[in-house]
């Protein structure tokens, strides 16, 4: 039986692979073992995802279409205190659009700017823009960009 064990032992070895220098004390030879991110390449859904801490997002294309939609719906609602909110269920992003002051005319057309928010994970910035009311009485956003404060 000592035997069987002995074997059984001997060639259970060969097919298991374990470190056995800190049973003999050669740890310190031994670098560790380091590891590093890959970084996605730029564009992907992970990059947009985080911007580096302390940075304002930068806004996602597919975001400011969503915010310009909204801004839309915001203008053509004639209230200077009506903010609607807005949110991109594929990135992640939100916020809400409020129209700013009077409506003016410019190039012939009824004009009006606004002020948009923009959430993204933990990161907060905002955006300024003008929109305009044009064939058949639809609202149309001309810019939106981020905000300069002045």
């Amino acid at each position: 039986m000592a035997v069987v064990v002995a074997l059984a032992l001997a060639t259970g070895g060969c097919s298991y692979s374990y470190k056995l220098g800190g049973l003999f004390g050669n740890d310190k030879d031994e670098k560790a073992e380091t590891t590093a991110a890959i970084t996605p390449p730029p564009g992907t859904a992970a990059t947009a995802a985080a911007p580096p801490s302390g940075t304002p997002p930068a806004p996602l294309d597919a975001d400011l279409a969503v915010a310009k939609a909204a801004a839309s719906d915001a203008l053509a609602r004639n209230g200077n205190d009506v903010s609607v909110p807005w949110e991109n269920p594929r990135t992640g992003a939100r916020g809400t659009v409020t129209p700013l002051a009077a409506a003016y005319t410019q190039d012939g057309f009824v004009c009006r700017d606004f002020l948009a928010s923009y959430v993204r994970g933990s990161q907060e910035s905002w955006l300024q823009g003008e929109g305009c009311r044009v064939h058949q009485g639809r609202w149309e956003v001309r810019a939106m960009r981020p905000w300069k404060r002045s």
